[in-house]
């Protein structure tokens, strides 16, 4: 089922990139800066006000070093006045020394907010990607999110350390510039100011181009690591299929795309820096020439214009760089945007408005007449009833696409049903809340999941207060503990990624003692021996068999020998509930659809039988002899 919230993130996000041309408003901007300031600013104010009297110590020591030119000329080297020698380089000395230590402490300041920022939206997006429902990650690619995300975050630092720097630095040391400008000599600056209209303009056209390029380039750059991260986690399959000419040219693109999507945002946004230097140095030398045609024809001091100069060729790099302050806000503007994106998605699966704990008191599970679609013209269960005795065990068998695996996903609420109920001890799943719900509920998948770290920690991740000692039982009664005790560290080996480093049975075996160390009253089987050999399954099954007792069992299975001694089998047909009753009841119907997927199996496990028999018949002498004493 499509997450509302997702889509409309979706198109939200596509109609931002059609509109990748439009330059962001200030208003977007001073929107952004406050939904961040109102959510993480009051932690800071202090910090940041330091930082702001840092900046502007330094703003005030830099248009310092301008004014006192006009006395350094005039009173030291024009009028040779030695009493004022030591004055005005102790007060140089002592304004170099505060802006060194303002600009060492500002700069420590805001790099220990920025990055307390990263890690707390980090924390935050992942908290909010756990509250979202399962349709959502089916919709996305895990790779390509995990990009988006190391990638975006870091613009809600960058938008609020420009915006900081660039109002308290570059903008008050502008502003207390251009005063020591106007002081020497207004009209020069009013000449020298002409500049800002051609170069405003100028950024205005840059930045029409410049937020579409660096949306894309997140895009392609999300897509690249995505593609990498998948082609390394499916290195056996790359191996096998010989994929890596075919991978190679896929990630060659993207690389290439990215490349070019990166030289083009350096092509548009260093725009401005020729742009800039071009208006500043016309400026600068015609501010020259007239200072020096007013210096030689009318013998004016030049210690007035030293400081002009001085206060014009200082004022140039926080002009350069409020210059080019657009161009940054866009570039982080747009990666705080992609963030916000998905932390608006409106969870789908809230707990109701009062919903309560559910408490098990026996663990009987019903469906209720329950129909459910993933999408709303692919309906997948239609009117599906049945129910599951208190401590008992029920397997639902049927062929691939009955909706078996629907159902367990609908008893954990990762979806919600389209109508009917699903109760538990009387107690409608909907109305409880998805914390207590699935506390009660041990799950173990068909395709076992380990995550990174030790065997110990996978096992413990079923119940975060288990003991060693109840770890290692589980393992035990799950058929894991002598293969983990022969690994070279026991228990505290490393699993590797998705536990790379033990075979598919093995990590079944890890995620069933896992499921066993939870000790929940309803145990989810979805194929959980489909994994095993013959052996490690009958070993297995009799573990299972102790582990289900007392519990309500619901097993999902393709192989119908697993599920003889089952107290129920449902068997689903397209959605519905065909048949149900007992092993022997179900088989007592030779046309019911059971007994069919029971010929049918014990056909093709005779076919492999007679095969093999005849493989070995026509086997050499000496290799039967062998293959005999290998299996021997």
């Amino acid at each position: 089922m499509a997450s509302p919230g997702a889509g409309m993130a979706e198109e939200l996000s596509q109609k931002r990139g059609t509109r990748g041309d439009r330059r962001a408003d200030p208003g977007e901007v001073f929107a952004t800066l406050r939904r961040i300031f109102a959510e993480s600013g009051r932690e800071y104010r202090w910090h940041y006000v330091f930082a702001a009297i840092c900046l502007m110590a330094i703003a005030a020591t830099t248009a310092f070093s301008a004014w006192i030119m006009r006395d350094v000329v005039d009173e030291l080297f024009v009028r040779q006045r030695q009493d004022l020698v030591i004055l005005i380089c102790g007060a140089i000395f002592v304004a170099f020394a505060i802006r060194g230590l303002a600009t060492y402490a500002q700069a420590v300041t805001l790099a220990r907010i920025g990055n307390n920022l990263v890690a707390t939206y980090q924390r935050r997006v992942f908290e909010h990607l756990m509250r979202l429902g399962i349709d959502y990650f089916s919709e996305k690619r895990s790779g390509r999110l995990a990009a988006r995300i190391n990638e975006n975050v870091t613009g809600i630092r960058d938008l609020l350390g420009i915006t900081l720097t660039s109002v308290m630095r570059d903008l008050v040391s502008l502003l207390a510039l251009i005063a020591v400008m106007i002081m020497q000599d207004p009209l020069l600056s009013a000449f020298a100011l002409l500049i800002g209209p051609p170069l405003g303009f100028a950024v205005y056209k840059i930045m029409r181009r410049l937020r579409r390029v660096t949306r894309e380039s997140v895009e392609v750059n999300s897509r690249l690591i995505g593609a990498m991260q998948e082609a390394t986690q499916g290195i056996a399959i790359v191996k096998a299929f010989t994929m890596e000419e075919q991978l190679g040219a896929k990630i060659n693109a993207l690389v290439n795309d990215a490349e070019a999507r990166a030289n083009k945002i350096a092509r548009v946004s260093e725009r401005v820096s020729p742009v800039s230097d071009v208006l500043a140095g016309l400026a600068i030398s015609c501010v020259i020439a007239y200072a020096g045609f007013r210096a030689t024809m009318e013998q004016h001091p030049p210690g007035a214009v030293f400081a002009f100069i001085t206060a014009l060729l200082l004022a140039y790099d926080p002009a350069r760089r409020l210059a080019r302050l657009q161009v940054n806000l866009e570039r982080s503007l747009v990666n705080a945007r992609m963030i916000y994106e998905i932390l608006d998605i409106v969870p789908q699966q809230r707990d109701t408005p009062g919903a309560k704990e559910l408490h098990v008191r026996t663990g009987e599970v019903r469906f209720e007449n329950v129909s459910f679609g993933y999408a709303k013209e692919l309906d997948v269960l239609h009117g599906v009833t049945f129910a599951v005795a208190p401590g008992s065990t029920t397997a639902i068998v049927g062929s691939s696409g009955a909706g078996k695996s629907t159902l367990i996903a609908l008893l954990q609420r990762f979806y919600d049903v389209d109508s009917g109920r699903v109760a538990i001890d009387g107690q409608d799943i909907a109305t409880v809340t998805k914390r207590s719900l699935r506390n009660s509920i041990a799950y173990v998948s068909q395709q076992p999941y380990l995550f990174e770290g030790t065997i110990r920690d996978n096992i413990r991740y079923g119940r975060a207060d288990a003991t060693d000692a109840e770890i290692e039982q589980a393992a035990v009664q799950a058929q894991a503990d002598e293969f983990i005790r022969q690994q070279t560290q026991g228990y505290e080996t490393l699993v590797g990624e998705n536990g790379a480093t033990l075979s598919g049975g093995q990590r079944q075996r890890i995620s069933i003692a896992r499921a066993i160390v939870r000790k929940a009253p309803i145990l989810l089987l979805d194929e959980a021996t489909s994994a095993l050999d013959n052996e490690s399954e009958a070993r297995l099954q009799i573990a299972l068999g102790e582990v289900m007792r007392g519990r309500t069992t619901i097993v999902i299975a393709h192989r119908l020998s697993t599920v003889i001694n089952a107290d129920q089998i449902v068997v689903l047909d397209h959605g519905r509930v065909a048949e149900h009753g007992t092993h022997q009841s179900l088989l007592a119907d030779p046309h019911g659809l059971y007994a069919r997927f029971h010929r049918a199996q014990n056909e093709r496990g005779l076919a492999l039988q007679d095969d093999i028999q005849d493989e070995k018949v026509n086997m050499s002498p000496e290799t039967r002899a062998s293959e005999t004493g290998s299996t021997t």
